[in-house]
C-alpha cells in the first residue's frame, strides 16, 4: 500500500499491495484488494469488500453491506446506500448490494442497497439504481432503466 495523503483515518483495514491512497480518505473495517486506486474524500465502511485493480473516485460513499468485485470503476460522488427504511432513532439493518466484476459506476450515480450490479455492466452518471442491472447493461436515469448492451456496442 502507498498512502499519498497527508491527512487521513485508516483503522482496522486490509490493504493490498499496489494499491494508492489519497488525502482525506476514511478507511474503516474494510478489506481492499491489490492494485487500486483510492481518491481524495471517499469514505469506505467497516465489512465493505473491494476487489483487486478497482478504482474509487473522488467522494464516493461506500458503507457497510457493500461488495464490490475486481475492476470495477466507481465515478466521482457516488454515492450506496445500506438501508431501506433509515430512520434516526431505533433500530436499522443493513441489505447488501453488489458490484460485480468489470462494472462502472458513473458520476452521482446513487445506488440503493439490495440491488446486484451485473459482470461488465454500466451505471450511467446521475441514475438511481433501484434494481438488478443485468450484465453487460447499459442503465441510465432515475430509476434507472436498461438503454443498451455494453457488449454489443449499442
Amino acid at each position: 500500500m502507498k498512502i499519498l495523503a497527508k491527512h487521513y483515518a485508516i483503522e482496522d483495514c486490509e490493504i493490498g499491495e499496489d494499491t494508492v491512497v489519497r488525502d482525506f480518505v476514511n478507511l474503516y473495517g474494510c478489506r481492499i484488494g491489490k492494485g487500486c486506486r483510492i481518491a481524495a474524500y471517499v469514505e469506505i465502511q467497516r465489512g465493505v469488500t473491494v476487489g483487486d485493480r478497482c478504482k474509487i473516485e473522488a467522494f464516493a460513499f461506500i458503507p457497510s453491506g457493500v461488495t464490490i468485485e475486481d475492476e470495477v470503476f466507481v465515478g466521482p460522488h457516488a454515492c450506496f446506500t445500506n438501508d431501506l427504511m433509515p430512520k434516526a432513532v431505533g433500530d436499522w439493518s443493513v441489505t447488501p448490494t453488489v458490484v460485480r466484476r468489470g462494472a462502472s459506476i458513473g458520476a452521482n450515480a446513487t445506488i440503493v442497497c439490495g440491488v446486484t450490479i451485473g459482470e461488465h455492466a454500466m451505471v450511467a452518471a446521475g441514475a438511481v439504481v433501484t434494481k438488478d442491472v443485468p450484465p453487460g447493461t447499459i442503465v441510465v436515469g432515475s430509476p434507472a432503466k436498461v438503454i443498451g448492451d455494453r457488449r454489443s456496442g449499442d
